[in-house]
C-alpha cells in the first residue's frame, strides 16, 4: 500500500481557494483509492502546518493514476495556488 501525504501553510486571504480545492480532493473516488482524507490543523500543538491530505493506495501504479488525473489535478491546482509551502511524500506500507 501507499500513503500519500501532503501538508501545506495558507497564504493570507487565500481561505476561499483553499477550502474549495480541499472540498474536492475530499470528494474523489478512483480506482484503487482505499482512504481519502484532507483536515485543517486543529491547532494542538504551535507550529504546525495548516492542512493535511493523505490518501491511501492499492499500489505505486494506483497513485500515479491520481497524480496524473484530470480531476485531482484541477482540486490540486487550487489548493497549491492557495499556499505558501506544500509539503509532501509518498510511502509504501508494509501490508
Amino acid at each position: 500500500m501507499i500513503r500519500n501525504v501532503v501538508m501545506g501553510r495558507v497564504r493570507p486571504g487565500a481561505e476561499a481557494a483553499l477550502e474549495d480545492g480541499l472540498a474536492g480532493i475530499a470528494a474523489l473516488d478512483l480506482p484503487g483509492m482505499l482512504a481519502n482524507h484532507v483536515g485543517r490543523d486543529a491547532g494542538l500543538r504551535a507550529g504546525g502546518w495548516d492542512f493535511a491530505i493523505t490518501n491511501d493506495w492499492t499500489d505505486g501504479a494506483a497513485y500515479q493514476a491520481y497524480d496524473v488525473d484530470p480531476e485531482h489535478n484541477v482540486h490540486r491546482a487550487s489548493v497549491v495556488e492557495a499556499c505558501e509551502q506544500v509539503a509532501r511524500v509518498q510511502f509504501e506500507i508494509p501490508g
